[in-house]
């Protein structure tokens, strides 16, 4: 113990999940200092639409210290964690270093290539941060202005044609929201072509759209889509990225094609950050294929009871199914909650209640006044959906 005796909680990362146990830490008799490169919480599930222009950075980025300016006992401290000294207690920063009494690891994912990242990263963003979705903007901006300027028409298609690979729940509501943008916002505003000639292709591997959703939505998402000229090519694989095309692999025939594109986004993959493989070697657990750690039912990291790892960063599969829960960001915040409830309550070497996930639903955005929603008392896609998904993302 430090400072007066009063328990050091340092939670790495200001994601949903590490904003989440900050916050619920705030009566508790305890320090709490909250580590992250950026001094801002994103709220991810709209960076999709700062891609597309239709939200400025600053709507969906929340200073750190203001959303816990009532938190008396939070500092927040904006640095790199770069090491972990897990026997030690203590947290390395490129300059400095931080002791701890317990450690709360939540520093998220980042976009996997499935073994292509030097090769695909450049040419095709994926969409995790701020900088991601501005690349995005500026990607999606100077090809319609390239097109502008194109007078080979076998070219001009090239420029206006896009190809997202992965149709999860960040490539349909980029999908969708390309099409809004090329069919309404931009239209007239250009004197040479028409925005509206833009061609979207959405490429996933498996055999519908939104698989975490039940068949039936997908299906209805599906036409939804199709409804706003997105071209979804499902089980088909992206097997080359270049700047001025794509080759994409159909899974059950081997046919191959060629589409001519110069804006490509990716959409497809996800992996832990790079502190889930130092953290992993310093305690020698165990980590999934995606670099997620293996946690205890209390996510606790085996064998160190002080140290936790929550959300995109923890692979937790004490469920009835044994699967591992999904990387979305009511799974952050019901652990970051979880976690800071265990700290409140002082167990100690007390068998702690494992934690149980509540799944309230899925949702996703297709289009303008169109989303998919999934909850335990309502299925739906079109506009009630939609509706339903703006009251939920307004209160967050």
């Amino acid at each position: 113990m430090s400072e007066n005796q009063t328990e050091h909680i340092v939670i790495i990362g200001g994601g949903f999940a590490g904003l989440y146990a900050a916050k619920a830490l705030r009566h508790a008799p305890v320090r709490v200092t909250l580590i992250d490169r950026r001094n801002f919480h994103l709220f991810q599930p709209l960076l999709y639409q700062v891609a597309t222009g239709e939200l400025s950075p600053g709507d969906i980025a929340s200073p750190l210290r203001q959303v816990l300016r009532k938190s008396a006992n939070t500092r927040v401290i904006a640095g790199e964690v770069v090491d972990i000294d897990p026997d030690g207690q203590r947290v390395i920063l490129q300059n400095s270093e931080i002791a701890y009494d317990r450690l709360i690891l939540a520093t998220g994912a980042r976009h996997s290539y499935f073994g292509r990242d030097e090769e695909w990263s450049d040419v095709a963003p994926g969409l995790k941060t701020i900088e991601d979705a501005l690349d995005i903007r500026r990607r999606i901006m100077l090809a319609y202005e390239a097109d502008e300027r194109e007078p080979d028409p076998e070219r001009r298609r090239a420029w206006t044609t896009f190809v997202i690979v992965g149709a999860g729940p960040t490539g349909v509501e980029l999908a969708g929201a390309l099409s809004e943008l090329a069919h309404k916002a931009l239209r007239d505003e250009f004197r040479s072509f028409d925005p509206r000639e833009t061609q979207i292709n959405l490429v996933e591997g498996l055999d519908r759209v939104l698989t975490a959703f039940p068949e039936k939505l997908s299906q209805e998402a599906l036409e939804a889509l199709q409804e706003l000229n997105v071209t979804v090519r499902l089980g088909w694989l992206a097997t080359e990225i270049n700047r001025d095309h794509v080759v994409i692999r159909n899974t059950q025939t081997e046919e191959t094609a060629d589409i001519p594109t110069h804006t490509v986004l990716w959409a497809a993959g996800v992996k832990a950050s790079p502190l889930g493989r130092v953290i992993a070697e310093r305690t020698h657990a165990e980590t999934d294929r995606a670099g997620r750690v293996i946690v205890q039912p209390d996510l606790t990291v085996p064998g160190y009871p002080n140290v936790y790892v929550v959300g995109d960063l923890a692979h937790y599969a004490h469920t009835e199914d044994g699967r591992p829960l999904p990387g979305v960001a009511q799974v952050a915040m019901q652990q970051g909650s979880y976690v800071a409830r265990l700290i409140r309550e002082q167990h100690g070497d007390k068998t702690a209640e494992p934690f149980r996930y509540k799944d309230k639903g899925n949702m996703a955005v297709i289009g303008r006044n169109v989303a998919v929603a999934q909850t335990s008392w309502f299925q739906s896609v079109g506009f009630l959906a939609w509706w339903v998904w703006a009251a939920i993302h307004i209160n967050f």
